[in-house]
């Protein structure tokens, strides 16, 4: 690993003015990060699903999906059918009812089985708010493998190890300056592809 110390420097303030990216942060604080915790999910937090979910689904990102038939069924039924993958909530770590998609991903969990261990948390703007509380110890990078080359600005795609709340995750990707609805339009479409392994070539 190399270059410890913050990943992020500095993120403008207009990044989180854009319709998608409030709404996807309202959502951050709706979860207990520990596995075996029962979520319990509120009114107020529904209706933020909602409102993401009609967010994204305004974008061109997500209507491709539509357009494409990579998705079954009508728009609406499309809408629906991307609120019940990201947020319906499942049983994780002996726990029923204590994790859902998008907490997985986007948040991160704490397994609390075979040791503490972060599980998930691959989001760029969880992982800048969370380093800018103090929440989160970024511990550096792993060079790309292929490409031979040291991340800079430009990197998007990055393998890092960092620590959240003193627990560590010791490799984690993650996608940085991507948009959330590119996100979910991403990995929607590798659920739909129904294969253990996806390859997608981003440029």
């Amino acid at each position: 690993f190399v270059n410890p110390g913050l990943l992020f420097s500095w993120v403008s303030d207009e990044v989180f003015r854009k319709p998608t990216f409030a709404r996807f942060c309202s959502l951050l604080d709706n979860y207990n990060p520990n596995e075996d915790y029962k979520e319990v999910v509120t009114e107020e937090e529904r209706q933020e699903q909602a409102a993401f979910i009609e967010e994204v689904s305004r974008t061109a990102v997500i209507k491709y999906l539509v357009i494409k038939d990579v998705a079954p069924g009508s728009y609406q039924e499309f809408k629906r059918m991307l609120t019940s993958l990201w947020f319906d909530l499942y049983g994780r770590g002996g726990t029923s009812g204590s994790s859902s998609a998008f907490e997985h991903v986007f948040v991160g969990e704490i397994k609390q089985s075979g040791g503490e261990q972060v599980s998930g948390f691959h989001n760029w703007l969880q992982f800048y708010l969370e380093e800018a509380k103090g929440n989160v110890d970024y511990q550096g990078y792993i060079f790309p493998r292929r490409r031979g080359e040291i991340p800079d600005s430009e990197t998007q795609l990055l393998t890092i190890q960092f620590e959240w709340n003193g627990v560590l995750k010791s490799v984690s990707s993650t996608l940085v300056g991507v948009s959330p609805e590119f996100e979910l339009a991403l990995y929607t479409m590798c659920f739909f592809m129904g294969r253990e392994e996806n390859h997608i070539q981003l440029s």
